[in-house]
């Protein structure tokens, strides 16, 4: 027969092999759901990475106020809505009028005077936010090719 202290040591030795498999189960569930994750999160980086930015020619602008959209790739994150002004031939004053990241008015502004400034969408990006900056400038992009002399 077990005496009362033998069947104390049995149980306590189940009650931390239990605890055990829980936190590797856990462990297993949160890898899992992190690779996925990161899954997802490089597919969106790639696609925002080699996104093309070329479908403007600079020289054949018609004047007014066009608005530009991005759909913000494919998890929509980066999606976008733009106001440009064409005068004289130039770009003139580019506005943010939508958006889903919370970016400072500081950061597009630069982003979009460097865009008047050299008159191209090849410009530098924002460092730290290359993927939102690219997403931002293909907004201008759509808006410019409805602005192109046909």
């Amino acid at each position: 027969m077990i005496s009362k202290s033998e069947l104390k040591t049995k149980r306590k030795g189940k009650g931390k092999m239990s605890g055990w498999i829980i936190i590797l189960i856990i462990i297993a569930v949160l890898g899992t759901g992190g690779a996925i994750g990161w899954s997802y999160l490089s597919k969106e980086h790639n696609e925002a990475k080699n996104l093309p930015l070329n479908g403007v020619d600079f020289s054949k602008l018609n004047d007014g106020t066009y608005i530009g959209e991005y759909e913000g790739g494919m998890y929509k994150w980066r999606s976008c809505k733009v106001q440009v002004i064409v005068t004289s031939g130039k770009v003139t004053d580019i506005k943010i009028l939508e958006h889903k990241e919370n970016q400072k008015p500081e950061f597009t502004g630069k982003l979009y005077d460097r865009v008047i400034k050299s008159q191209s969408l090849q410009v530098d990006t924002i460092s730290g936010a290359t993927l939102t900056s690219k997403a931002y400038l293909k907004a201008v992009e759509n808006a410019l090719i409805k602005a192109q002399k046909r």
